[in-house]
C-alpha cells in the first residue's frame, strides 16, 4: 500500500463533449478510446490509463430529454491488455482479440442495437467484432425523465480490467422540466464519480492477478472482487474542492468495481437527496448516510450556507462485518473546503414536491428469481442467476409492454446490485429468510415481514441492492423496445465470470424461438 497524502490535489470538472456535426437532423458525437498517462495524485508519476477521448474519466453528455443523438464509439487501444486477463472466463479465451471494448449507456431507454451487448464487441479500427455486431452508429433517443446515467465498457469477460483501466463516464439528460424547480445550476450543479483503485511502487495500477490463495494451474485468474486502497473522485486520488457558501447539487456515481460505499459528511450535516438512478424523487429526503452500491447514483444537495470557512469531509463508513482483505473498509473520499466568496446571491431553492411518480402495481407474471453460487472446474465459487452460467439458453423472456414483477432470492452470503437493461424498475419490498433452513431442504421460509424500501430508494431504478438471505422484490414494465438485452450483478468481478445472463422482450408479432 503506498502512503499517499490526502486532499493535494484539487478535484477536476470534467470536461463537457460537444457534437461535432449533425446527423439526420440530430447532434453528432464521436468518441475514440484511447491509451494515455495521467496524473492520479500530486506525488505519483503519471499513470496509465484508457480512456474516452484520451481522458479519465471520459467527458460528461449534457442532452436533452427527448433529443435523439448519435454517438461513433471508435477504439484506438493497443492489441495487448495492461491488465491480467483470466482467458478461463467465458468470452476472454485465446479464441478473440485480447482487447475488445462496447460501450453501454447505463439506464439508458436505448434500443438493443445500441445497448452495448457484450457479445456486441469490437477492436482497435472495427478490424474484428464480435457474433452480436450490428453497426457502428450508436443511437440514443433520451425519451426518459432527467436524469444521471453513465457510459461504460460492456465486453463480455474483461469488463472489470476495461472499466478499471478508465473506460467510465456521466451522461446526464436534462428535463425542460426541472428548470421550474429552482433547483442549484451550473456550476453548483455537479458529478461526482467515485471510485476505488491501488497503485504500484511506479504509479502503474494496480489489480490483482490471484486471489488469495492462488488458484492452482489458473494464470492469471478472476479474483472474486476488487476492493482498492484508495479513492478516487473524477480521476483524482482523495481530491479537496473549494466551494462558496452556497447550495450545491452533486450527482453521485458509485463506479467502483466491487466497493458499497456508505457516505456521511464529518460535520453532521445531512445530504438532501432529490433523485436516484432513474430521476427525480417525489420529494427531498434528508439522508444523513448515503449507501451506494456500485453502478447506483444519487442527486443531493448539500447546502454550505452555514459552513464558511469549514472544511468538511465526506467520509465512507461502511457497516461491518467488512469484506475479507479490504485494504481501506473505512475513510475519507474527498474534502470540501467552505472559502470561496459568494459571487452571486443563492437564488436556489428546495421544493417540497419534485416529480410525480405513478405506482406500478398490477402485473402479469412474478419470476422467483435465485442469486446463487457453486463451484466452478478449478474450485473457485461463482455466483450465478438462477443458477445459470451466461452461455445457458436465454429462459427470461417477458413481453412488450408487460408487467413483471422479478423475486430476487439471495441465497449467496453477499449483498449484489442488480441491474436490468433497458427498462426501469420500483422497488417493491424487501424480506428476511431463513438461510439454514434452505441449506438443509432447499426451502424459503420468511423470519420477518416484507419492510418497504428506504425513504430515497421509492423512485424509478435500474440498480438494486439485494441483501444476503433476503428477497427483494422489484416490479417494472417491459419496453418500450423489444429485443435482446441483458440483466447482471454489478459488482465487475461477478458480471465477468458468469453473474450475467441475457433476456429477451418479445415484441408484438414476433415469433421467439427458446434456443436449446
Amino acid at each position: 500500500m503506498l502512503m499517499l497524502e490526502k486532499f493535494v490535489d484539487e478535484l477536476p470538472i470534467i470536461d463537457e463533449i460537444l457534437p461535432i456535426r449533425s446527423y439526420h437532423q440530430a447532434p453528432f458525437y464521436e468518441v475514440t478510446m484511447r491509451e494515455t498517462y495521467q496524473k492520479l495524485h500530486r506525488d505519483l508519476p503519471p499513470t496509465k490509463v484508457w480512456g474516452y477521448n484520451g481522458q479519465y474519466p471520459g467527458p460528461t453528455f449534457h442532452v436533452q430529454r427527448n433529443q435523439t443523438v448519435h454517438v461513433l464509439w471508435k477504439n484506438e487501444l493497443p492489441k495487448k491488455h495492461f491488465l491480467p486477463i483470466d482467458t478461463t472466463v467465458h468470452g476472454a479465451g485465446n479464441d478473440v482479440p485480447e482487447v475488445r471494448t462496447v460501450v453501454h449507456l447505463h439506464g439508458g431507454i436505448t434500443p438493443d442495437t445500441s445497448d452495448g451487448y457484450p457479445e456486441a464487441w469490437f477492436t482497435n479500427g472495427f478490424q474484428e467484432v464480435g457474433p452480436y455486431f450490428t453497426h457502428q452508429l450508436y443511437t440514443y433517443p433520451n425519451r426518459q425523465q432527467g436524469t444521471t446515467l453513465w457510459y461504460h465498457d460492456h465486453a463480455v469477460g474483461i469488463t472489470r480490467l476495461n472499466i478499471y483501466a478508465g473506460l467510465a463516464g456521466m451522461y446526464i439528460i436534462h428535463d425542460p422540466a426541472e428548470t421550474y424547480l429552482n433547483l442549484p445550476k451550473a456550476p453548483y450543479d455537479l458529478p461526482l464519480l467515485i471510485q476505488d483503485r491501488s497503485f504500484n511502487p511506479d504509479g502503474s495500477l494496480y489489480y490483482p492477478s490471484q486471489p488469495n490463495p492462488p488458484v492452482p494451474n489458473v494464470n492469471p485468474s478472476v479474483v472474486p472482487e476488487f476492493l482498492g486502497d484508495t479513492v478516487l473522485v473524477n480521476g483524482k486520488v482523495w481530491p479537496f474542492m473549494n466551494v462558496e457558501p452556497r447550495r450545491y447539487r452533486f450527482r453521485i456515481l458509485n463506479g467502483s468495481n466491487a466497493r458499497i460505499y456508505r457516505l456521511s459528511l464529518s460535520n453532521g450535516l445531512s445530504f438532501i437527496q432529490i433523485g436516484t438512478d432513474q430521476g427525480l424523487l417525489e420529494q427531498p429526503i434528508l439522508v444523513p448516510e448515503l449507501l451506494l452500491a456500485p453502478a447506483e447514483r444519487a442527486d443531493v444537495i448539500i447546502d454550505f450556507s452555514n459552513g464558511f470557512q469549514q472544511s468538511i469531509v465526506m467520509e465512507n463508513n461502511p457497516e461491518p462485518p467488512f469484506p475479507p482483505g479490504d485494504p481501506n473498509p473505512e475513510g475519507p473520499v474527498m474534502e470540501f473546503r467552505v472559502n470561496k466568496p459568494l459571487t452571486c446571491p443563492d437564488t436556489s431553492s428546495i421544493p417540497a414536491h419534485l416529480a410525480a411518480i405513478p405506482k406500478l402495481l398490477t402485473y402479469q407474471k412474478n419470476r422467483n428469481l435465485l442469486l446463487n453460487m457453486r463451484p466452478d472446474p478449478y474450485g473457485r465459487e461463482i455466483h450465478l442467476l438462477d443458477n445459470r452460467v451466461w452461455a445457458d439458453s436465454v429462459s427470461e423472456i417477458p413481453s412488450l409492454g408487460n408487467t413483471e414483477i422479478w423475486t430476487l432470492i439471495n441465497i449467496s452470503n453477499a449483498t449484489h446490485p442488480i441491474h436490468l437493461h433497458l427498462v426501469q424498475f420500483q422497488i417493491v419490498d424487501r424480506q428476511p429468510f431463513d438461510a439454514d433452513i434452505y441449506k438443509k431442504d432447499g426451502r424459503i421460509v420468511p423470519t420477518g415481514p416484507r419492510t418497504l424500501p428506504d425513504l430515497n430508494e421509492r423512485g424509478w431504478k435500474d440498480t438494486v441492492r439485494a441483501n444476503p438471505h433476503e428477497i427483494t422484490r422489484i416490479i417494472m414494465t417491459f419496453g418500450p423496445y423489444p429485443g435482446l438485452f441483458v440483466w447482471h450483478c454489478h459488482i465487475l468481478e461477478h458480471e465477468d465470470y458468469e453473474m450475467m445472463r441475457p433476456y429477451y422482450i418479445v415484441g408484438h408479432g414476433d415469433r421467439y424461438i427458446v434456443p436449446l
